[in-house]
């Protein structure tokens, strides 16, 4: 596979969304191409995100998409990797290294301080391929959220 990495623009959006919608279903919510749509057109449109899309020539196969967050303690502006996709076929095949090491590229290029994200503490291949790359296990904090709203 030949896999090129590029920043997705608002023009890409149709061909995100099958793969956002299959990201979601994969953490078990119910398949939604409207409600994808609007939610990624959304964040082009407020430019609250930044997606990065792997290509196998004009195949989109996987993305990730980033948010930034700031730190107060250490005053500096960071990165939260919330969303990592892969194509089933397409897993297995370097893709999802190759979205990490241009969210990182991309992250430096514009003076981001890190990057974070979580991941189930089962999904051991994904940790495997983190640590890898050189992602640190936080051992020092736990993470907690309160829900608001019903999704």
């Amino acid at each position: 596979m030949n896999t090129h990495i590029r920043q997705a623009t608002n023009d890409d959006l149709d061909n995100i969304v099958p793969l956002f919608d299959a990201y979601r279903q994969f953490y078990g919510q119910p398949t939604d191409l409207p409600r994808a749509h609007a939610f990624l057109s959304e964040r082009f449109t407020r430019n609250e995100s930044v997606i990065l899309v792997a290509m196998d020539g004009s195949r989109f196969v996987g993305f990730t998409q980033l948010y930034p967050l700031f730190s107060s303690v250490r005053t500096v502006r960071t990165y939260l990797l919330n969303d990592l996709f892969v194509a089933a076929d397409a897993r297995r095949h370097g893709v999802a290294a190759a979205l990490l090491r241009a969210a990182a590229e991309h992250g430096r290029a514009v003076g981001v301080a890190s990057l974070s994200l979580s991941t189930a503490h089962d999904n051991l291949p994904a940790q495997r391929l983190y640590e890898s790359l050189g992602w640190k296990r936080d051992e020092h904090f736990r993470e907690y959220s309160l829900s608001l709203k019903e999704s």
